[in-house]
């Protein structure tokens, strides 16, 4: 049976998490989940056990309980969902935008402009 642990210490090593488990039967593998970028571990692992009474006993004795100073989650893992491939992404879309109109103080289409629209002429106060 696969396992998910999760609300695992950062500095938690697989050893330790093998051997807490193996207080409950053989573990046949456990995986500490990291990032692609970094290494660190992102905070949770799978444990594989390959017998599911031993398997269930370690889920029902672990979870909750308190693993250097965190409160474990634990429990089956769910089978992985195929995802969409990967589209791209970044931009909005949008397209061209067309060629720009108006100029100076026109403010173009929308109206607005510079200051020679608003309020009329500036007077030297200093």
């Amino acid at each position: 049976m696969n396992i998910y642990v999760g609300n695992l210490a950062y500095r938690a090593k697989e050893m330790d998490i093998r051997a807490q488990f193996e207080a409950f039967g053989a573990v046949s593998a456990v995986k500490i989940v990291t990032d692609r970028d970094s290494g660190l571990s992102k905070g949770f692992c799978f444990v594989e056990m390959p017998n599911d009474d031993e398997a269930k006993k370690a889920i029902d004795s672990l979870n909750g309980n308190d693993f250097q100073g965190r409160a474990l989650v634990v429990n089956q893992a769910r089978e992985r969902t195929e995802r969409a491939p990967f589209q791209g992404g970044g931009s909005s879309g949008g397209g061209p935008r067309g060629p720009r109109t108006g100029g100076g103080n026109s403010g173009g289409p929308r109206g607005g402009g510079g200051r020679g629209d608003f309020g009329g002429q500036r007077s030297n106060r200093y």
